[in-house]
């Protein structure tokens, strides 16, 4: 990434930090928070469909990581508490690295496990409601020859639209808006394996 992107994001290099990341309810208020802006827990709570105050719950626990914070400039008076992310456009990281810090192999491996399921189920909704008319649902495939470096300023360049177009829409509630999942995935073929496994 460009150096200003990589500004943007914010490095978990903490595997205290990537457990609190995996769990799929705070990952969602996440979500929710970068894609809607600052939040209150009950508005957080009415969007992912959870009780209030298990929302005020996992907000606590991701402010205690840093990963969100309260915005006192938005709130109507002393009472009031308005969450926002500490990292908008998101976060980035190195499984790699924090697999070798102390107890990052098993907090590496769930996280893995985790992120590849809720990936895998995401492609199956998405082939059972790509004809649902009441919803609009992409589903692209494309084969590119690039090299490694062209690979990354492809991958860069898409990361950079998704942002314009998270900064443009982010706060705004006119319409029939809702929160919308893009799973990018970018890497080259394996070898092409017979119904044996054998390449």
């Amino acid at each position: 990434m460009s150096e200003s992107s990589q500004e943007r994001y914010q490095r978990i290099d903490d595997v205290r930090v990537l457990r609190a990341v995996a769990h799929p309810v705070r990952n969602r208020i996440l979500a929710e928070l970068s894609a809607g802006g600052p939040m209150r827990a009950a508005d957080i709570a009415d969007q992912i469909d959870i009780p209030a105050n298990q929302a005020s719950f996992h907000l606590r626990q991701l402010a205690k990581y840093h990963l969100v914070e309260e915005a006192p400039e938005l709130a109507r008076d002393r009472r009031d508490r308005v969450w926002r992310t500490t990292s908008p456009s998101g976060w980035t990281l190195s499984l790699d690295k924090l697999e070798k810090e102390p107890g990052g192999a098993s907090a590496v491996a769930v996280f893995r496990r985790q992120a590849g399921a809720e990936a895998h189920q995401l492609v199956e909704q998405a082939y059972y409601r790509h004809e649902d008319p009441a919803i609009h649902v992409m589903i692209s495939d494309h084969a590119l020859r690039l090299t490694k470096e062209e690979s990354r300023q492809l991958g860069e360049e898409l990361t950079e639209l998704v942002e314009q177009w998270r900064q443009r829409t982010a706060g705004r509630d006119d319409g029939d808006r809702s929160t919308q999942r893009l799973l990018m995935l970018l890497q080259p073929y394996d070898a092409v394996r017979d119904e044996d496994g054998a390449p």
